[in-house]
């Protein structure tokens, strides 16, 4: 498994600013946070998703591929960091 957050970029009001990811040897998300503006987190995983929130249905691609897109800023996280925003996010 990899861990990454992603910082967000840009003046949309409704949209994360930050996205936390766990991310499967297959490249795809298994666990994703988001962080919003006002402080609020919605969390989805494999067996919850919703209106809000969901997992991608392409594979993330590389950190440096996301990186090279401006609006993006990402590093990879350990898990207990991952652990610790997904629980406070009330992840099961």
């Amino acid at each position: 498994m990899k861990y990454w957050r992603v910082e967000w970029h840009h003046d949309f009001r409704d949209e994360p600013v930050v996205i936390y990811n766990e991310i499967g040897e297959d490249g795809y998300e298994c666990r994703k946070v988001q962080k919003y503006r006002d402080g609020h987190l919605a969390w989805a995983d494999e067996q919850y998703e919703t209106d809000e929130i969901g997992l991608g249905e392409v594979p993330v691609g590389t950190l440096d591929e996301v990186n090279k897109q401006p609006e993006f800023s990402a590093v990879e996280i350990t898990a207990d960091e991952f652990t610790k925003i997904w629980r406070e996010a009330g992840g099961l």
